[in-house]
This record gives structure tokens, C-alpha cells and sequence, in this order.
């Protein structure tokens, strides 16, 4: 299994675990309030608690993290955003009416009950949950709360989720000083092509590639910082980023990806991309800033030193190019040959910066 599509997997169980323990919990604190014997009600509406939060979560939450990686998925992703919640909203109506407007859990909690405790108390707590949750305020409720977690994940989608939890419990509400990498990575190619095809078509070619480069990011625990024009900026702090060699490794990862993607880019657009990357650490400062919209930035050098040497790759002739700050921060070195550049002279910079040509050996 590829290790993104166990990631997805790994995470999906995890949820699903999550909304199996909240629905016990949930269903056993309504049916204790509202059933009578309230220890044995409580059960029995927890159970039934256990099957919609389950059915929910397998249908809505699966789609919600596997229809993206499928053609209509991207299709979906790439329509405004008002169409996509409204796609999505009508279709997990339907789920939501089938499930909880179907009373699935409480059929199965009475069909269990039936089979432990007896059919009387089992459909005696079956007709007092009828009477005291009526189907229409059940399947208001489910709605309304699938809906905020579909707002909520479009919102964390949109800021990315590490930047959300950070602004969530306020880590960087204070600026605090971290060591990071940054690696810039630039599709070569971008302005011919826009010239060639227009810029509705290279804004798809854009879009797919840094759809493709997504898993790597993942896959590797990469946060993309920005996309600028035909670049994007992925980052990690020193002690994420040095195991493995991490940052190296999502670069040509990336690099694998859109290569497996070339005869998809060459039907589509008549064009494969080709990659030219930098990668520099160092420190920064990173805090939050902004009145009526807020970001979380990194100011220091690294950054302003890492953008120069992107530039440099095309006066190098070589298309990766790692910053001594960086290799020496790494581990796992091994797996990648380094071809030593010599110290090179930045512009904006008073000191040179020694600079490696990076290659992927195959090695593990």
C-alpha cells in the first residue's frame, strides 16, 4: 500500500474510533436522562448512538477524505466553493435521511436489546424513544452538525491543517524564535507554456501539480507555507525536518510523483513539468500577524537566502540545490549524493553560502 493511502486509512480509522466513543457517549447520556431504567436505557441508547455516529462517519467522513483522490472528486474540488457545499450538502442530506431519518439505530439497538434483555423492555425503550426523539428533530440535529464539521474542514483545507491548529490554541500568538527548513520548489516551463496555451490552462497545470505534490508534503510532515505564482514553499522545523532527511526526501518524492503523472500532463496539457528546488535552514522568527485576516509568517534571512538560491539552480545549471545550513541539519544523508558547488555569492548577501548539487542514489 502506498504510504499516503495508508496515512488516509491510518487517520480514517482513527476518526472512525473517535465518533464510536462520542456516540456511546452521547447516546448513553440522552438515554439515561430520557429512558426508564436509566442505567439500561442508557445502554441501549448508546448502542443505537454507536450505529449513527458509525454510519455517518463511514459515509460522509469517507467521502469527505477518499473522493478527493478520485477524478470527480478534483472535479468537485476545483468548482466554487458555494457549488461544492451545496453538492455535498444535498448528498449527505440523503445519507443523513437514510441513516437517521430511517431510525437505523435505534432499529439495531432494539433488535439487540430484543435479543439480550427481552422483547418487551426492548420495545418499550423502542416506543419511548420514538415518543421523546422525533425522527424530523433527529435528522435537523445530524444535519446541522455534519454540516459545521463540513465548514469546518473546508476552512482548515483552506489555511492548511497544521496553520488552523496553530491559530486554534494560539501557539505563535507571541512570536517565538524556531529553526526551520524551507525548501523552494519552482515548475520550470510555466511562462512558455501560459504563452502557448493561456492562463486558464496553466492554472490547471499549476493546480494538478501541486495536487500531486500534496501527498508527498503529507507524506513526509511538510506544511505548505505558500503557493506563489508557479512555486510553492513547504517547511518544517529542524527537528521534524533532520529525520531522514525529510525535506530531501519529499523533494524528489515530488519529483517521483509528477514523473509517474508525465504522459496524464503531456495528454492534458502538451507539456510535463520539470522541477527546480532550493532547500536552506536557519532561524526565524514566526508569529502571527494581521488585523481582519490572520497568517502565521516566518521573517528572518533563511527565507530571502533560500528564494536566492532557487535563483541560483538556473546560473548552476543544476535543478536541486542544498545550502550547507541544511545538509549539515539532516540525517539520513546516505540515501542522496552531493556533488560540493563551493561557496557562492548571494545577491543581498555580504557572505557566500556554500552550495551542494543534490541527486537521489537509490540507497535506503
Amino acid at each position: 500500500m502506498r504510504p499516503a493511502s495508508r496515512r488516509h486509512l491510518d487517520l480514517f480509522l482513527i476518526r472512525l474510533g473517535a465518533c464510536t466513543v462520542l456516540g456511546a457517549v452521547f447516546g448513553f447520556a440522552v438515554g439515561a436522562t430520557v429512558f426508564r431504567p436509566p442505567l439500561l436505557g442508557g445502554v441501549f441508547s448508546a448502542l443505537a448512538g454507536v450505529i449513527y455516529a458509525v454510519s455517518l462517519m463511514v459515509f460522509i467522513g469517507g467521502a469527505e477524505m477518499f473522493l478527493p483522490r478520485t477524478r470527480l472528486g478534483r472535479t468537485l474540488d476545483q468548482a466554487p466553493l458555494l457549488v461544492t457545499l451545496a453538492v455535498k450538502s444535498l448528498a449527505y442530506s440523503i445519507v443523513i435521511l437514510a441513516v437517521v431519518g430511517g431510525r437505523t439505530g435505534l432499529r439495531v439497538a432494539t433488535f439487540a436489546a430484543d435479543m439480550t434483555i427481552g422483547g418487551d423492555l426492548a420495545h418499550a425503550f423502542e416506543q419511548q424513544a420514538r415518543a421523546s426523539l422525533p425522527g424530523g428533530q433527529l435528522v435537523a440535529v445530524s444535519f446541522l452538525v455534519v454540516l459545521a464539521f463540513l465548514l469546518l474542514h473546508q476552512l482548515i483545507q483552506l489555511v492548511g491543517n497544521r496553520t488552523f491548529r496553530a491559530l486554534a490554541f494560539g501557539r505563535y500568538h507571541r512570536p517565538r524564535t524556531e529553526e526551520r527548513f524551507f525548501l523552494f520548489v519552482d515548475i520550470v516551463g510555466s511562462t512558455p507554456l501560459a504563452e502557448k496555451l493561456g492562463p486558464a490552462a496553466v492554472h490547471g497545470f499549476l493546480n494538478r501539480v501541486f495536487q500531486l505534490a500534496s501527498d508527498p508534503v503529507d507524506d513526509h510532515a511538510g506544511e505548505v507555507y505558500q503557493y506563489v505564482g508557479d512555486e510553492m514553499v513547504i517547511t518544517w522545523t529542524v527537528p521534524e525536518g533532520r529525520e531522514a532527511a525529510r525535506p530531501l526526501a519529499c523533494l524528489f518524492a515530488i519529483d517521483g510523483a509528477l514523473g509517474l503523472a508525465g504522459a496524464e500532463f503531456e495528454r492534458q496539457f502538451g507539456a510535463v513539468p520539470r522541477l527546480r528546488a532550493a532547500l536552506h535552514a536557519g532561524q526565524v522568527i514566526t508569529g502571527e500577524v494581521g488585523g481582519s485576516r490572520r497568517a502565521i509568517v516566518f521573517h528572518g534571512d533563511v527565507m530571502n537566502t533560500a528564494s536566492r538560491i532557487e535563483n541560483a539552480t538556473r546560473e548552476l545549471q543544476r535543478p536541486f540545490l542544498v545550502s550547507e545550513d541544511a545538509m549539515t541539519r539532516i540525517d539520513g544523508r546516505d540515501a542522496y549524493a552531493f556533488e560540493d558547488l563551493g561557496p557562492q555569492q548571494m545577491r543581498g548577501r555580504a557572505a557566500p553560502v556554500r552550495l551542494y548539487a543534490v541527486t537521489a542514489t537509490g540507497r535506503p
